[in-house]
């Protein structure tokens, strides 16, 4: 895949079929919603502002994150741009009415706005959830839509997770179909946790694009020679949500790392340990090959990493422009911390 420059110096890859150039380096606006820590407006605002400041033009959030704050604040500082100059994505499958409690909280969010959910892949609930989104961003459009969190780490594996995909299937995907034919949208994707849901999109829905938050990372390439060899074959692109694996691989090995939203493993552990020994052998920041590493793969057209800092930002445009040796990669495949056959961003 040839990557494109444009002017804000950021290079752009297709996605899919929709015509829209991405930037392989975007925004991923889930610790706005408070996701850890809670965030003061003025510096959500002014992470977005050094993310604009600094050429990302992706910007990628969801009703889920905070229950509505991370798209009332993303929208509070696109609506100051020109429409057309950044792309946007939000989701579909909660619809949120007002909480009893003005203190209502769910986890894993430690802040957000009270707002209560209630899971809805219907076509009347996509709809809502839709139309409802566009009033909190303050925008009149989005980019993109994806299909928000069906999977059994939210529904489990019996009659929920069941009724919901049949929701979907019989009149939910209608809606995102017209959305997309009118124009309303450009593209439509599904996010993706656990990767055996994989299969179970591309084989049902007509894609443009998976949002893949874990399995497909420094730490983890089980998904490399199944389910991301599907993606080629039906032109699928490839969104990486969490190239530092929800954490460890920017905070380093320390104690407290977290890998998939949990506390690592000593496995986890000591993998990372491994790698960053390597890293520092070469010179190379461990944040930089982690957010690196999935542009090696053809069909992954953006990395969207998060930040709860101005400076979080800073360092993965840095990051994203670091020159790393070939070596480097070499060495991870030889010492078999990365798989053989991984395609390698050189």
């Amino acid at each position: 895949m040839t990557d494109t420059m444009p002017s804000q110096g950021i290079a752009t890859r297709q996605l899919g079929r929709t015509g829209i150039e991405l930037p392989i380096l975007g925004l991923g606006a889930a610790p706005l919603g408070e996701l850890f820590e809670i965030i003061p407006e003025d510096r959500a605002q002014a992470i977005l502002n050094t993310a604009w400041d600094g050429g990302i033009r992706y910007y990628d959030t969801a009703p889920w994150y905070g229950h509505g704050q991370s798209e009332h604040r993303v929208g509070h500082m696109l609506r100051q741009k020109p429409r057309d100059s950044f792309v946007l994505s939000t989701k579909v499958g909660r619809v949120y009415r007002a909480a009893a409690s003005a203190t209502h909280r769910i986890d894993p969010w430690v802040g957000g706005l009270p707002f209560e959910l209630n899971f809805d892949y219907s076509y009347d609930g996509i709809m809502r959830s839709y139309e409802d989104s566009l009033m909190r961003l303050g925008l009149n459009r989005v980019d993109l839509l994806v299909i928000h969190d069906l999977d059994s780490g939210y529904h489990g594996v019996g009659d929920v997770l069941n009724r919901h995909k049949r929701d979907l299937e019989t009149t939910g995907w209608r809606a995102l179909e017209e959305l997309r034919s009118s124009g309303a949208i450009r593209g439509i994707g599904a996010g993706i946790n656990d990767a055996d849901m994989i299969p179970y999109f591309l084989e049902g829905f007509d894609l443009d694009y998976l949002l893949v938050a874990m399995p497909y990372t420094l730490l983890d390439q089980s998904t490399l020679n199944d389910s991301l060899q599907r993606c080629v074959a039906n032109q699928v692109s490839v969104v990486i949500g969490s190239p530092y694996a929800s954490g460890i691989l920017a905070t380093g090995p320390i104690d407290g790392a977290l890998y998939r939203y949990s506390a690592a493993s000593e496995e986890i552990l000591e993998r990372t340990r491994a790698i960053d020994a390597v890293c520092n052998l070469y010179d190379v920041r461990l944040q930089a090959a982690a957010l690196q590493f999935p542009l090696g793969l053809e069909v992954v057209v953006s990395v969207i990493p998060g930040a709860t800092l101005p400076a979080h930002v800073n360092a993965n445009i840095e990051n994203l422009g670091a020159s790393i040796p070939e070596d480097f990669w070499l060495h991870l495949k030889k010492m078999k911390l990365v798989a053989h056959d991984a395609p390698l961003p050189v």
